[in-house]
């Protein structure tokens, strides 16, 4: 299952091919064993202030191990200046508490998931998402910025189903 457009991965992603979502099924976790386990083909978008990285790394190891979250996370920390696959891009953090980002119109999201939508809407990227249920519930919002969302566990992404 590799994807051709540029991705933003969602955190809750590598957490769940981690094993360590309480509320994922196994076939959520093996379709983010699947993805992550192509972490070197495909592209991905992060952001130059390394907000989502920094994200990642409160929930990943940089050791790579002892799961396929905390390979991919090791795979971009180890190749994001060195793989022309991993893009990275200038979001404009703002003190504006329902927006966040200068790229952003105001919006209900999770303030954690604001830096991941502004990457994607600078980059015209596809958000991959597992468990969360700010991408389902903000499909207008979506819609009207042209970004689409990659739903690994549809079953999971809407609130009570986490």
């Amino acid at each position: 299952m590799i994807l051709k457009d540029i991705l933003v991965i969602d955190t809750n992603v590598a957490i769940v091919a981690n094993e360590k979502s309480e509320h994922a099924s196994i076939d959520c976790e093996l379709q983010c064993i699947a993805l992550l386990a192509q972490s070197a083909d495909l592209k991905i978008a992060l952001d130059d202030s390394e907000l989502i990285m920094d994200e990642y790394s409160k929930h990943l190891s940089y050791a790579g191990q002892p799961g396929v979250g905390d390979m991919f996370f090791k795979y971009l920390y180890d190749n994001q200046y060195a793989n022309n696959k991993i893009t990275h891009h200038t979001i404009t953090q703002i003190e504006e508490e329902n927006q966040g980002f200068q790229e952003l119109p105001p919006n209900n999201f999770d303030p954690s998931d604001r830096k991941l939508l502004a990457v994607a809407v600078v980059a015209g990227a596809c958000i991959v998402n597992a468990t969360d249920s700010d991408w389902a519930e903000n499909l207008d919002l979506l819609n009207q910025l042209n970004i689409s969302v990659h739903q690994l566990c549809p079953e999971h992404c809407s609130k009570g189903h986490t």
